[in-house]
């Protein structure tokens, strides 16, 4: 699998990878907007997570490199969100970009390609993407890439009184 924008490379996870997904998880600026960051051992475990979810449903979050450098940037793609809201289950679009990267617009960019690839290839009917309403830059991606304001909910997957609970759900219907 692989998707490539003018400046990135979405692509199958290597074990290559796993080393700076531990890095990248274990940061506190990079997981500020998740209840806490991820261990070595979190982080091998969400690797096979999404191995797993690629192998279940023919998509996932794919993993991210720069075009240029071939860097591991971080991931973008899909995933099936399962929690007891209203909207779920259903198909989320998501990011996560290590901070050096950050201010490129990399998220956008290959958010929208995956958008595309979602759309056109796998068909999907509408894709989701929610965060803390803290999550000010994620909403401006999901704006960005077209995605309209849905609702508010309590995540409930968030403990009560953390300021991460209050939640923004945003949805893009496919056009095609």
């Amino acid at each position: 699998m692989r998707i490539e924008t003018q400046r990135l490379v979405l692509r199958s996870w290597l074990e290559s990878d796993l080393e700076p997904f531990i890095r990248m998880n274990s940061d506190s600026e990079v997981m500020r907007f998740f209840p806490n960051t991820l261990g070595p051992a979190q982080t091998e475990q969400f690797y096979y997570n999404i191995l797993q979810e690629f192998s279940e449903y023919g998509y996932g979050l794919y993993a991210t490199e720069e075009n240029e450098s071939g860097n591991f940037i971080g991931f973008i793609g899909f995933h099936w969100a399962i929690f007891d809201v209203a909207f779920c289950p259903c198909i989320e679009i998501g990011w996560r970009i290590d901070k050096k990267y950050w201010g490129r617009g990399y998220a956008t960019e290959g958010a929208k390609a995956c958008l595309e690839h979602g759309f056109t290839n796998l068909n999907f009917d509408e894709i989701y993407s929610f965060t803390g309403i803290i999550n000010l830059p994620s909403q401006r991606v999901m704006q960005k890439i077209g995605m309209q304001f849905e609702q508010y909910f309590e995540h409930p997957k968030v403990p009560e009184g953390n300021p991460l609970r209050p939640h923004v759900c945003y949805r893009i219907k496919n056009s095609k």
